[in-house]
């Protein structure tokens, strides 16, 4: 099992971690240390244990006021998609196909010869 050293609040700390989870663990102590060093910068020095309940506490609250604009955001996209069911309208898919440069080319040609023999048509026919 991987042990990291992390750095929360200018104190160091050794944690293991799941193989392969080492950037998660990480990611989540640089974010606890933004707080912790906020709550040091504020309050000053406390005991390791209060700051690291306080910044928690901080994360915890941030996460909360995060997971209630998703359910909000999460209400109004369920607002919308029962508006455009109820008015009947579908989204669909339309796949446009590319053209092979080849096929263009010869596509192309064959419209000029058209054009040639239809002008050789009406020259005869005026």
């Amino acid at each position: 099992m991987p042990q990291v050293e992390i750095t929360i609040g200018g104190r160091s700390f050794e944690v293991a971690c799941q193989e392969g989870e080492e950037q998660f663990l990480m990611t989540a102590a640089a974010m606890l240390d933004v707080e912790a060093s906020s709550l040091s910068t504020q309050i000053g020095r406390m005991p390791e244990s209060r700051m690291l309940l306080m910044a928690g506490l901080l994360l915890a609250d941030r996460t909360a006021g995060l997971e209630d604009k998703v359910r909000e955001a999460e209400g109004k996209l369920a607002q919308v998609q029962a508006q455009l069911e109820s008015k009947g309208t579908t989204t669909e898919r339309v796949e446009v196909p590319v053209v092979p440069a080849e096929t263009v080319e010869s596509l192309t040609e064959l419209a000029r010869q058209a054009e040639y023999l239809a002008e050789e048509i009406e020259g005869r026919s005026a």
